[in-house]
């Protein structure tokens, strides 16, 4: 089919109805493809031209109808992304080659695998991955970067001639748990034995937690969250990426998919935590703290969603990029994925022997990691 091919650099030139009916259609979609998350990202300025993030999103119509879709940024940094290629951009300037601008196509600030090719059936998809392909060879970009595809869609790109990359998360697998106590029963003793441990110092330290409904939020919850999300990257010598209206705007478009978790010691609020979930599955986000209290973080970003996740009969809780402390709190190691075009064909051989090896690395990392199983049984 002849599909007509537009470049949209905003979320309004593709509409929120044909968006969120095509993301509505894909295996796999989470609430991060929504065009409300993603139009919050832009509007707030956090994902912007001006912080490094242009958008340039494939659009491809059938007529009217929107056939398939990419989320799509030209980057000129590589901030944000949680699959690190510092030390190739560093070997293409000791070489005097320029890395940036390259493409991306990511949520950003968002290490969360879902669908990067939108589209309404296999050969709208297949035409998309050609128009990608067409893009980056028109544009004066030294590469393409894929993160955080399904892998079936990435399986897709490296048919393409995308080279793919093997990642590591941890994620928490509900059971049908009938309350936090059954779940630790599962865990290995010492495990179950440093996680009440963890508890009781939050409690002894006059610490009281409160859940909050992103419908119940108050433009009083946000402004302290804001400021403990805040205070914790500058306390780590970091740029936060989001800012207030990024927040208060995902508050108003999307609080089905908001939990807040608010720490408070004598009546005053000193740290809290935010998650995104929908019907099946939980992702642990952002965390900030005013004051430190040991194990808090733990207690706020980890027991409260967990206990959220059993509730809610929640299947799943992604707890984020990295993190083998994960497994001692009951996460299991999951492969991710992400897929790499490189036009300068030495950089290129050169990227793809890397990823050989990183590859096999990974995979006996992973198989490292499921002999450390925290469960008694080790499923």
């Amino acid at each position: 089919m002849n599909y007509r091919t537009h470049i949209a650099s905003s979320m309004s030139e593709l509409g929120q109805a044909a968006w969120d009916g095509l993301v509505a259609l894909q295996d796999k979609a989470n609430p991060f493809l929504s065009y409300a998350f993603l139009d919050a990202l832009h509007e707030s300025g956090s994902a912007s031209a001006d912080t490094g993030w242009q958008p340039q999103f494939i659009a491809l119509y059938d007529g009217d109808l929107l056939a398939a879709a990419m989320p799509l940024y030209v980057k000129m940094h590589s901030y944000g992304e949680y699959v690190f290629d510092w030390a190739w951009a560093d070997a293409y300037h000791r070489n005097g080659v320029e890395y940036y601008p390259k493409l991306l196509s990511a949520i950003p600030f968002t290490p969360v695998t879902g669908p990067r090719l939108l589209a309404r059936d296999a050969h709208a998809r297949a035409a998309l991955i050609a128009v990608l392909r067409k893009t980056q060879q028109a544009s004066e970009v030294s590469s393409t970067h894929i993160l955080y595809p399904p892998e079936d869609q990435a399986r897709q790109l490296a048919e393409a001639g995308y080279m793919l990359r093997r990642g590591v998360q941890f994620h928490w697998l509900n059971a049908g748990y009938r309350d936090f106590e059954d779940f630790l029963s599962t865990l290995e003793k010492k495990k179950r034995k440093n996680i009440r441990a963890e508890r009781r110092k939050v409690m002894e330290a006059g610490v009281t937690l409160r859940r909050v409904r992103g419908a119940d939020a108050t433009a009083c919850d946000w402004r302290l969250f804001n400021r403990c999300y805040q205070r914790t990257y500058q306390a780590h010598h970091s740029t936060p990426y989001l800012n207030l209206d990024f927040f208060e705007r995902i508050g108003r478009a999307m609080p089905h998919n908001i939990l807040l978790v608010i720490a408070e010691r004598e009546g005053k609020a000193i740290a809290a935590s935010l998650v995104i979930h929908d019907r099946t599955t939980l992702f642990g986000r952002y965390w900030g703290e005013l004051q430190h209290v040991p194990c808090l973080h733990f207690e706020t970003a980890y027991y409260q969603p967990l206990e959220f996740c059993i509730e809610r009969k929640i299947a799943v809780f992604e707890g984020g990029a990295q993190g083998e402390h994960k497994m001692a709190r009951g996460f299991l190691p999951t492969e991710t994925w992400s897929a790499h075009w490189l036009a300068h064909p030495a950089f290129s051989d050169a990227i793809e022997r890397f990823l050989a090896r990183e590859n096999g690395g990974v995979e006996a990392y992973i198989d490292e990691l499921n002999e450390r199983n925290p469960f008694k049984d080790n499923p």
